[in-house]
């Protein structure tokens, strides 16, 4: 039985640590830091402990290590783009298996970046799928997709957020939804759009998580089962090489 929570725990104490780090190293050799919560992020790889953790287990399900990169070659082709830059991809005999993206947020600006990340994910999938149906990928089955999230837990990440329908009616879920909430929506719609293959959604506060707690709002998205699915492909793929 694999211990998921000591390993993602683990993984978002590293996050805190890094982000903090990161924020004091900067003001200090700076005198001045970035602009709003950019400090803790212009330096690095903060969601590194997970990108360490999911390429272990990709490991356990029997891949070879050289076969995961996480440090670089993370370029994937685009349909509308040249390329974009994974955070974990598997490529094994030249066959694309997986692709991982990890992204963060923390306060106190969640609305322009809510938008923003969005985009971003909404964005880098509908470029690989587009690539891999005009079969830039050759020749591969349908590689796996993944989108794991980590959002600071706080006042203004869980307080409603107002919506603006001038012209028509939002959809109901979004009507008092807050910023945690709307994420949640999201990652549950970009998986059953099958957008991605599966997602994961992370909160933690910044005092409890630099000890590594961390809550999973939605049992749909919690990392038990995104680690079971890309599991379960390594291993299938592995089998079907045999």
């Amino acid at each position: 039985m694999i211990d998921f929570q000591t390993r993602v725990s683990r993984a978002v104490r590293h996050f805190w640590r890094v982000r903090n780090r990161q924020s004091t190293q900067q003001g200090q050799i700076s005198g001045s830091k970035d602009a709003g919560q950019r400090t803790a992020v212009t330096g690095g790889r903060h969601l590194g402990g997970f990108v360490a953790l999911c390429r272990e287990l990709l490991i356990e399900a029997g891949l070879a290590e050289a076969c995961i990169y996480h440090n670089k070659r993370l370029e994937l082709p685009g349909y509308f783009r040249a390329e974009k830059c994974w955070d974990v991809v598997v490529v094994v005999d030249g066959t694309l298996l997986a692709a991982m993206e990890f992204k963060a947020q923390v306060g106190p600006s969640f609305g322009n970046n809510f938008n923003n990340r969005t985009e971003e994910a909404l964005g880098s999938a509908t470029d690989l799928w587009a690539a891999y149906r005009e079969g830039i990928f050759r020749p591969a089955q349908r590689p796996w997709l993944g989108y794991l999230f980590l959002l600071e837990e706080c006042p203004p990440s869980l307080a409603p957020v107002k919506v603006k329908q001038p012209h028509f009616q939002v959809f109901a879920e979004f009507h008092a939804a807050s910023y945690a909430k709307r994420y949640e929506i999201l990652l549950t719609k970009l998986m059953r759009e099958r957008l991605y293959d599966a997602t994961c959604l992370l909160m933690s506060t910044k005092k409890e998580g630099q000890r590594g707690n961390y809550s999973e709002p939605c049992d749909e998205l919690c990392f038990t089962k995104f680690a079971a699915s890309f599991m379960a492909h390594a291993i299938a793929y592995a089998k079907s090489q045999q």
